[in-house]
């Protein structure tokens, strides 16, 4: 079985990570929405993790990492970063609509 390590792990020291910290945050414009942001995935495992939260109930929404100019070579960090989405998720619209009846 394959370890999945959180890229947003890797290092702890601001300047030696790879997203930025803006990167890592979640989009305030989701979260209104009732998205919560899971974790950053390597592009392989979307489909992976997009099927296994929608069994458990989920709407699944996998978003780009949002670039931002880099130091050193903004298009290798550029093409680094295409290979990675952000992991959304929120209930299913049913359970929403029950749990608002339920308030």
């Amino acid at each position: 079985m394959a370890k999945i390590v959180k890229i947003e792990t890797f290092s702890d020291d601001p300047d030696k990570r790879f997203l930025s910290d803006a990167q890592l945050q979640a989009d305030p414009a989701l979260v209104a929405e009732g998205w919560e942001r899971r974790f950053t995935a390597d592009a392989q495992r979307v489909q992976e993790v997009t099927e296994l939260y929608s069994q458990l109930g989920y709407e699944v929404r996998a978003d780009p990492v949002p670039s931002e100019s880099a130091k050193d070579c903004e298009d290798c960090h550029s093409l680094i970063i295409s290979k990675f989405k952000t992991i959304y998720t929120r209930r299913n619209r049913t359970f929403r609509e029950a749990l608002q009846r339920r308030e």
